[in-house]
C-alpha cells in the first residue's frame, strides 16, 4: 500500500498536469509549426505526458487514497 509521501507526490504531479493543461501563455502566439498552431502542439504533447503519467500511476500509485494512511 502506498504511503503518505506517495500521496503527496501524486497530488503534486496531478496538480502540475492540471496547471499545464491550458497553455494561457500561448493564446496570443500565432506561430505555425508543420501546419499546426503551436498551442495545438502543446496540447498534443500534454496529452502524451498525461497518458504516460496515468500509465505510471496505474502501476505504482493505484489505490493511494483508498483505506486511509498508516500511522
Amino acid at each position: 500500500m502506498p504511503g503518505r509521501t506517495d500521496s503527496f507526490v501524486w497530488v503534486a504531479v496531478f496538480a502540475l498536469l492540471l496547471a499545464l493543461a491550458i497553455p494561457w501563455f500561448l493564446w496570443d502566439v500565432s506561430t505555425v509549426v508543420v501546419g499546426l498552431p503551436v498551442w495545438l502542439w502543446w496540447h498534443i504533447g500534454w496529452m502524451v505526458l498525461a497518458a504516460a503519467v496515468f500509465a505510471v500511476f496505474t502501476q505504482r500509485g493505484w489505490g493511494v487514497w483508498m483505506g486511509g494512511w498508516s500511522a
